[in-house]
Parts: C-alpha cells; sequence; structure tokens
C-alpha cells in the first residue's frame, strides 16, 4: 500500500518530492565540488612530497575518513551558532550550513582516496619524471590528469556518501520545512510521523541514485581499463 501510494507520488511528478530530491542534488554536489578542490590537491601534494610528519598526515587522513557525522554536524554548528566564531555570517539552519558539513565529511574520503592513486602513479612514474625536471606543480597537474578516470569514482563515491548523510544535515540545517529538508532528513521525519508513502518515494528515489552512482563509477572504472589496455 505504502509502495503503491510511493511510485504515484514519483509518477505524478509531486512537486514537494521532488523539490526535496533537487536541494539534496544541490547540497550534495556542491559539497562535492567543494570538497573535490580541497582534497584532491591536498592528497596529490600528499602523496608526492616528503616531510617532516608525512606519516602521520598520512595517518590522520586515512582516520578521517571515518568522522562520526554527528561529530561533523556538531563541529559545525559551534562553528556557525551565533556565539561561535563565524556566528556572524548567519549560515546556521540554511542549506550553505549543511553544504559545509557535508564538505569537511567528505574532503578527508576524497583527498585520503587521491593520495593513495597520486601515490601509486608517482611510484610509477617517478623515474622519467624527474629525468624530465618536471616541478612539483606540474607533477601534481601531471598525474591528477593521468588519474582522471580513478579521480572521477573517486569523486562519485564522496557523493554517493554525501547524498546519504542525515546526521550532520540535520543538525545544522535543521530539517526546516521547504527550505533545509533533504532526502535523508525527510525520511526520518516521516516515517516518525507514519507518512510513509512520502518516506518510501523518497527511498526509492535516494536507492536509485545510489545505484546509479554505483553503476556509472563501475563504467567509468571498466572504460578507463579498457582505454588504458
Amino acid at each position: 500500500m505504502d509502495a503503491g501510494g510511493a511510485l504515484d507520488l514519483i509518477l505524478a511528478g509531486d512537486a514537494s518530492l521532488f523539490a526535496i530530491v533537487r536541494l539534496s542534488l544541490i547540497v550534495s554536489l556542491s559539497a562535492t565540488l567543494l570538497a573535490a578542490v580541497v582534497g584532491m590537491p591536498l592528497g596529490a601534494l600528499v602523496g608526492l612530497t616528503s616531510f617532516p610528519g608525512r606519516h602521520a598526515v598520512v595517518v590522520l587522513l586515512n582516520g578521517l575518513m571515518g568522522l562520526p557525522p554527528v561529530v561533523v554536524g556538531l563541529a559545525v554548528f559551534l562553528l556557525l551558532s551565533r556565539s561561535g566564531p563565524l556566528g556572524d555570517l548567519g549560515l546556521l539552519f540554511t542549506p550553505a550550513a549543511m553544504v559545509v558539513a557535508q564538505t569537511v565529511l567528505i574532503a578527508p574520503i576524497i583527498a585520503a582516496l587521491s593520495r593513495q592513486v597520486i601515490e601509486d602513479l608517482w611510484a610509477e612514474y617517478r623515474d622519467e619524471l624527474t629525468a624530465m625536471e618536471v616541478g612539483p606543480l606540474a607533477r601534481v597537474k601531471a598525474l591528477l590528469w593521468d588519474a582522471r578516470f580513478s579521480l572521477v569514482t573517486i569523486l562519485l563515491a564522496g557523493f554517493g556518501r554525501a547524498a546519504a548523510e542525515v546526521g550532520a544535515v540535520m543538525i545544522v540545517g535543521g530539517n526546516i520545512d521547504g527550505f533545509t529538508r533533504v532526502m535523508t532528513t525527510t525520511i526520518a521525519l516521516e516515517t516518525s510521523k507514519g507518512n510513509l508513502s512520502l518516506a518510501v518515494g523518497l527511498g526509492i528515489v535516494l536507492i536509485s541514485l545510489t545505484m546509479a552512482i554505483n553503476a556509472l563509477a563501475w563504467g567509468i572504472r571498466r572504460w578507463s581499463e579498457c582505454h588504458a589496455g
């Protein structure tokens, strides 16, 4: 019964359902883009350079991949609250705050995975790039480009992680109807209210997005392997 009502909402193009989906995609895509801008160059630099404490930085990046979302949400809440250091920006309980929380959550994932990919490529091409006297910045650019297919897969993984997140965005966004309510927080709320049609409908959309992301990542990986071959 609920599944039928959920499909009716999707097929009828329910405005409230698709507004929630649209906001979810905007927030998660924005967070993924920001996390990529920060995480990929950071991961490449750590993977390519040697400096005191490098191993500690690698361990830290790997450890931050498992950050608890509610802790991230709490930290961002404290930063953006009226009494916090960034309270004057007025970002708390806005989509921007949700983007910040998701960025903090997935940036370490993108950085750590990028570091591993770039470090493996550096081990493979070190002699050639050194013989060509390629500078550090040019090395980063060259290896990022060579690893572009793997990096796209990493970005898709980061986006999937962001889209499925509930704890942090609920804390900093407030789950405000029509303003900061995304798929995961709506599913949690509507399930508690007994409005299972909307919850199941959003669940179907979320699962479909997750499967599509996984399929796209798999397809890119296979295409890159065939292209390399």
